[in-house]
């Protein structure tokens, strides 16, 4: 067992975060729900409390007892973690006369505290509450304010116990990510030993003597993800696991001659199955999204299960399930509502009857990509923007037909490999090229054209919960522009949106 940081989570945006903060110092942590917090193993060497939306003020906000846990293990509250340790112990929590929401300086740092080793007290941190701690209890010893926040940060006497106002998940807190090495290294003393090697190493090894003789099937799609399990499958069990790159006739052009052949030379055993004419028969006259994305879905299932029964004795299903999709699945307010259907997960375990083998569930994307390059993936996967499982059908808004996805896949071809050609391509997290429902009126020579119009969509981000658009030079987007009306027939108008998420999402389906 790795030392670990329990971070209780009480509904905060920032929580994932807090944990991402964790393990780039190199040190294991999970996400529990407050109200599913696992024993104090000897294995846990610290406890931090996210935020949360609610106030502790209000009945029905999330509680926890910490009265056995402060006496074993160091705890820091972060916001509403802080203001919660506070009222619990008999201190005071009002509305803030002045919310502080964006940048503060600290002032009054007590340096020799070892929360604050090597921080100053003109520190830029980052707010955003809207109560304060008013009044102390008598056993805790201010550590840091600001101008308009006296008790920004505490430590709680004769005991390991700490709280902040302010949030140093985030990048605007200038000394952040020192704060939380102090708290990790200095307080919980914790080895920093998570590494992307040592993941590579205890994961192949707990593989091996889960799965030991057994075959695996799994569904390579040309992503991270799964393209990391599968180099992780094959290092541990070698020819018994049997991959499958199923061709739905929505990948972009050429991709699925290109990954096929790349995943060979990684070595790995894997048929490559041409379905485009049953997703097309599935897709004609589909045009509701979720719609398209259930038929895409089905016949996902269908034809993988039928390539999979192909193979003798196959006892477990590999996915590449990462640790954001365990933690949705027992968030605070249980498992969100459907957004979007998703077609390489839902539906194969149950009709399969497989058991599950799931190597990446502990990381995070870029984790991900981490032990991707420990393991020696080569950078046209590893740095992939991610692609919808759906592919290019939510990218035609209406129904599908293969001359359509032919129109994207020239058009989305243009721009990816502009982008590239421009070295602009790993600046953006994702782009894409959406095919619009409408025609507008257009001149080619001395010719009216009445054709379809096309949107450039490009991003930057993070993991996808947010997304700016990006400013993208505007002499590039001309030149992509003009080619694709120039080179893609049936195009006459192309469009560049400026749309963040959110409110917008990245996909427009």
């Amino acid at each position: 067992m790795h030392e670990t940081i329990l971070i209780i989570d009480f509904g905060s945006q920032y929580t994932q975060l807090i944990a991402r903060r964790v393990r780039e110092l190199n040190v294991y942590c999970e996400i529990h729900p407050f109200h599913q917090i696992p024993p104090i193993s000897s294995s846990i060497k610290g406890l931090i409390l996210s935020g949360s939306p609610c106030s502790v003020r209000d009945a029905n906000s999330p509680q926890i007892d910490l009265k056995s846990i402060r006496n074993k293990i160091p705890v820091l509250g972060i916001c509403y973690g802080a203001q919660f340790i506070a009222q619990s112990n008999g201190g005071e929590v009002m509305p803030s006369k002045i919310r502080e929401y964006g940048r503060a300086t600290l002032e009054a740092v007590n340096s020799a505290n070892p929360l604050f080793k090597g921080i100053s007290s003109s520190s830029t941190v980052w707010m955003s509450h809207a109560d304060t701690i008013t009044k102390a209890p008598e056993n805790f010893e201010i550590i840091a304010s600001t101008a308009d926040v006296k008790v920004a940060a505490y430590k709680i006497q004769n005991e390991q116990t700490y709280g902040i106002q302010f949030h140093p998940e985030v990048t605007h807190s200038t000394d952040g990510k020192a704060l939380l090495q102090n708290f990790l290294v200095n307080i919980c003393n914790c080895k920093q030993d998570w590494t992307p090697a040592s993941f590579v190493d205890e994961t192949v090894q707990k593989l091996k003597d889960t799965i030991q003789n057994d075959q695996v099937v799994l569904g390579l799609s040309g992503g991270v993800d799964s393209s990391v399990a599968a180099m992780l499958l094959h290092r541990a069990i070698g020819k018994n696991l049997h991959c499958i790159f199923v061709d739905n006739g929505l990948l972009r052009k050429n991709e699925y001659e290109s990954v096929l052949d790349s995943y060979r030379h990684m070595g790995l055993n894997i048929s490559g199955i041409n379905a485009k004419d049953l997703f097309y028969s599935a897709l004609k006259g589909v045009s509701d999204p979720e719609q398209k994305r259930k038929a895409i879905g089905k016949v996902f299932i269908d034809v993988f299960d039928t390539e999979a029964h192909r193979i003798k004795d196959v006892k477990w299903l590999g996915q590449g399930t990462i640790y954001p999709d365990v933690i949705e699945s027992v968030s605070v307010k249980g498992p969100s509502a459907t957004i979007k259907s998703h077609h390489n997960v839902g539906g194969l375990p149950d009709k399969m009857n497989l058991k599950i083998i799931e190597p990446l569930k502990a990381l995070f994307k870029d984790e991900v990509r981490k032990v991707g390059k420990e393991l020696g993936l080569d950078t046209s996967i590893l740095n992939r923007h991610p692609f919808p499982g759906p592919g290019l059908a939510i990218r035609i808004l209406g129904d599908i037909t293969p001359e359509k996805v032919a129109i994207v896949q020239e058009a989305d071809a243009i721009f990816i490999d502009g982008l590239k050609e421009h070295n602009l391509y790993d600046e953006v997290w994702q782009a894409a090229t959406i095919l619009l429902p409408v025609q507008s009126v257009g001149v080619m020579g001395d010719e009216r054209t009445y054709e379809n119009a096309v949107v450039l969509r490009a991003v930057t981000s993070v993991d996808g919960m947010t997304a700016d658009w990006c400013h993208l030079p505007h002499t590039f987007l001309a030149k992509m522009s003009n080619e694709i009306i120039n080179r893609v027939k049936g195009i006459n108008r192309v469009v560049y949106d400026i749309s963040s998420k959110p409110p917008a999402t990245i996909e427009w389906e």
